[in-house]
């Protein structure tokens, strides 16, 4: 059966971003714009207590963000529907700040391209604990802003009700594009959130290695840098042939 969609991970597949380096330059920025509500340090820590427990969540009837927003509200007494439009602003204005700390990775836009040219559904598979504001800025860094590719879904904290590694993050994707796992292909760079809870739903694998090895048990179909997948893309990785 011919691949229909290929879901890609957004930070050091798509876009260069460095943990080590974003999170720094990231967690400042934003401990200083949220001052006026409590101490950064505190705010920073009540922010990642209330993220984990977000993580941990896997209620399809409840939302990410009303996950986060619920525990926040009741570990601070601070409302969440007063800070959710202050900290949008943030990711507006502020957030744009640290563009430079990323790198675009030229070949990302001509590989969504030339999924789209193909008619492979294309989903920006990022791990949705971030709001859509904050995605769409990183996308628009990585030179494939929303507004011109017709991605078919973009996961954010908003319209997701998991987040990876769990099982229920892809199938809630598969179901919402239509698609069947085996139709579909996780691009990603994180083995333990990409690259395993996707081949274990049975969908086809390309890890982007960054420059690391191989784990010995692997259960990647393809792995390279994204140049690769997109070298292997043009050569007919995903011809139909290849599934009957």
């Amino acid at each position: 059966m011919p691949i229909q969609a290929i879901l890609f991970d957004l930070d050091d597949t798509l876009l260069g971003n460095d943990t080590d380096t974003f999170i720094p330059h990231y967690f400042k920025l934003l401990g200083k714009y949220a001052r006026q509500f409590m101490e950064p340090q505190q705010f920073l820590q009540e922010m990642l207590i209330c993220t984990r427990e977000m993580m941990s969540s896997t209620d399809t009837a409840v939302p990410n963000r009303d996950v986060f927003w619920q525990a926040f509200e009741r570990r601070t007494g601070l409302l969440g529907a007063e800070l959710e439009p202050y900290f949008e602003q943030f990711y507006l204005n502020e957030f744009p700040k640290i563009a430079h700390v990323t790198e675009r990775r030229p070949e990302a836009a001509a590989l969504i391209q030339a999924c789209l040219d193909q008619g492979i559904k294309v989903v920006v598979a990022t791990n949705p604990v971030f709001p859509r504001t904050a995605v769409l800025e990183r996308l628009a860094w990585a030179g494939i802003p929303a507004d011109e590719y017709p991605f078919a879904l973009i996961t954010t904290y908003e319209n997701m009700h998991a987040t990876k590694p769990h099982a229920v993050y892809y199938q809630e994707i598969l179901a919402r594009i239509g698609c069947a796992a085996k139709t579909a292909v996780m691009v990603g760079d994180d083995w333990e959130n990409d690259i395993e809870p996707a081949a274990r739903l049975g969908m086809m694998t390309y890890w982007i290695t960054n420059g690391r090895d191989l784990p010995a048990a692997n259960v990647a179909d393809g792995f390279g840098r994204l140049a690769d997948f997109y070298q292997s893309l043009q050569n007919g990785w995903l011809k139909p042939e290849m599934f009957v």
